[in-house]
């Protein structure tokens, strides 16, 4: 059995597709390694490549606020990307990228055992919800997957570029929270 640091040695070494060639750091995850709560978005961008942190730039300090404002931190969730290393251009990984990072994924989300995840962005959404999934029409909405409780909303990157996604990217965080809330009290 794998733990988060043997996971993490190993993707260090991972040269399965050609971004593990161009990445200045590899951005693993980071977080509570227990958490209720997993963040799953779909890559890395320029500020997180050069510390190796996700979710560190803008759209992170944005996320922030957001978890601040339902009364959570990033140290209380575990977050991570569908693929470990910057795309080039920051452009959305390609399939096949997806494909070779999405067992260590898998190992991630087992290791931690959140029981809710939330999907940041249509690329995870699809991913990992369905494939035809339409972020616009279905964030916001639960989805029971095995043990997990999912759900998407959209990634903070999305929201700087289009501020009137802001409302319903709320809406979406009350959602999450409430349901938090809720599971957080059946452990207790």
């Amino acid at each position: 059995m794998y733990t988060l640091d043997s996971l993490e040695q190993i993707c260090h070494g991972c040269r399965k597709c050609k971004l593990g060639e161009t990445r200045n750091q590899l951005v693993f995850g980071k977080g509570k390694e227990d958490a209720d709560m997993m963040l799953i978005g779909e890559g890395p961008g320029y500020n997180e490549d050069q510390q190796g942190i996700p979710f560190v730039g803008v759209a992170g300090q944005l996320l922030d606020k957001i978890l601040a404002a339902i009364e959570l931190s990033k140290e209380e969730v575990y977050i991570a990307n569908i693929v470990k290393c910057r795309p080039p251009n920051n452009r959305n990984p390609l399939k096949e990228e997806e494909d070779s990072c999405l067992p260590y994924l898998r190992w991630q989300v087992k290791i931690v055992e959140p029981q809710i995840i939330v999907c940041l962005g249509a690329v995870a959404s699809k991913r990992l919800i369905d494939e035809n999934f339409r972020i616009t029409r279905e964030h916001g909405k639960w989805f029971k997957k095995g043990n997990y409780w999912m759900i998407a909303t959209y990634h903070p990157a999305a929201l700087l570029r289009d501020e009137s996604k802001k409302r319903d990217a709320w809406d979406d965080w009350k959602v999450i929270k409430a349901k938090y809330d809720e599971l957080k009290g059946e452990i207790i």
